[in-house]
C-alpha cells in the first residue's frame, strides 16, 4: 500500500506539473501558482524536486504566489543563481522572499548576497555557512561525474535506512525520499546537485537587515551538525531563528503544518493553524 505522504505528493504533482524554464544550456523545472501579490521562491535540497514543498505550497498559495524549482542537470552554483534571477525576470518578479533548504539554503544565501535587491526576505533552512572542506566528505569526496550512480544512490539509501530504523514513525518520509534517490531525480540532476555544492564558491556577506532574515534548523538534524547550525546563525545574524526539537533534515515533510505556519508568520501573513511557538522558540 502506498504511503499517504506519497499519495498526497502525487496528487499535488498531478495538479501542478513542472513547466520547463530554459536558461542557456540549463533546463529547470518550475511550479508557479500564479496570481498577484508577494512572491515566495522555494529552492529544494539535494533530495527534492519542486513538489517536495507541496504542503507549504498548498497552505501558502491562497496568500502568496509561490514559485518552486527543480535544479537542472548541469552548471554550477554561480550559474544557478544567475538562472534564478533570469527566472524572476521571465516571470515579471522584481523581488521575492526566498526559502532554500540544505543545498537550496546555500543558494538562497548566495542569491541574497549577490543580488540583495531581488530578495525581500531570506529563509536559510537546514543549511551550511560554508562549503569549505565539504569536498573531503562522502559522497562529495567521490568523482561525482564518474562514480557509478548506484554507488552514489546506495550512500543516500544507507543514510535514509538508518534514519528509518531510528524513526519508524517516519516510514512515509523515508519511502518518499528513497523514490527521489532511486530515479525520480534523474542521474544527471543528482550528480549536478552534489557537484554544485562540492564546487560552490564562498558565500558573500548578507547585506539584508536582520528583520529580513530567518534561520530554520532542527536539533536532531543528522546532516547539519551543531557547529554548522551555529555558523549559519553567526554569519547571517537573523532577526529570528527557529529550531525544531525534532524533524530531522526534512521538517517541511514530517511537520508540514508547523513549517507552513512559521513561514506565514515571518512573512506577516494571516495566521495558519498549527503554529504555536513564537519567534526564537523550539517546536
Amino acid at each position: 500500500m502506498t504511503d499517504p505522504l506519497i499519495l498526497a505528493r502525487d496528487r499535488f504533482a498531478a495538479r501542478h506539473p513542472e513547466a520547463p524554464f530554459q536558461s542557456g544550456p540549463r533546463r529547470w523545472g518550475v511550479i508557479d501558482t500564479g496570481g498577484a501579490g508577494p512572491v515566495l521562491l522555494m529552492l529544494p535540497g539535494t533530495l527534492g524536486r519542486a513538489d517536495v514543498f507541496f504542503a507549504q505550497i498548498e497552505a501558502l498559495a491562497p496568500r502568496v504566489r509561490v514559485i518552486a524549482v527543480s535544479h537542472p542537470a548541469g552548471g554550477g552554483l554561480r550559474d544557478w543563481v544567475g538562472d534564478l534571477v533570469a527566472l524572476m525576470d521571465h516571470k515579471g518578479v522584481a523581488q521575492a522572499a526566498v526559502l532554500g533548504s540544505s543545498l537550496g539554503g546555500y543558494m538562497a544565501q548566495a542569491l541574497a548576497g549577490w543580488h540583495p535587491g531581488r530578495v525581500s526576505h531570506l529563509f536559510a533552512a537546514h543549511t551550511l555557512p560554508t562549503a569549505e572542506g565539504i569536498a573531503i566528505r562522502p559522497p562529495y569526496s567521490a568523482d561525482l561525474w564518474a562514480a557509478p550512480i548506484e554507488t552514489l544512490r546506495a550512500g543516500f539509501a544507507a543514510g535514509l535506512g538508518a534514519w528509518g530504523q531510528a524513526h519508524p514513525d517516519q516510514a512515509g518520509l523515508v519511502s518518499l525520499l528513497m523514490a527521489e534517490v532511486n530515479g525520480r531525480i534523474p542521474e544527471a540532476e543528482l550528480r549536478a546537485r552534489l557537484d554544485a555544492l562540492k564546487t560552490a564558491p564562498a558565500l558573500p556577506p548578507c547585506p539584508l537587515p536582520p528583520e529580513a532574515v530567518t534561520v530554520i534548523d532542527s536539533a536532531d538534524d543528522p546532516l547539519i551538525p551543531p557547529a554548522w547550525r551555529e555558523g549559519v546563525r553567526a554569519r547571517l545574524a537573523p532577526g529570528a531563528a527557529f529550531q525544531f526539537r525534532w524533524g530531522g533534515h526534512f521538517p517541511y515533510l514530517c511537520r508540514p503544518d508547523l513549517y507552513s505556519a512559521l513561514i506565514a508568520a515571518r512573512l506577516g501573513l494571516a495566521p495558519l493553524t498549527g503554529w504555536g511557538a513564537g519567534p526564537g522558540h523550539a517546536a
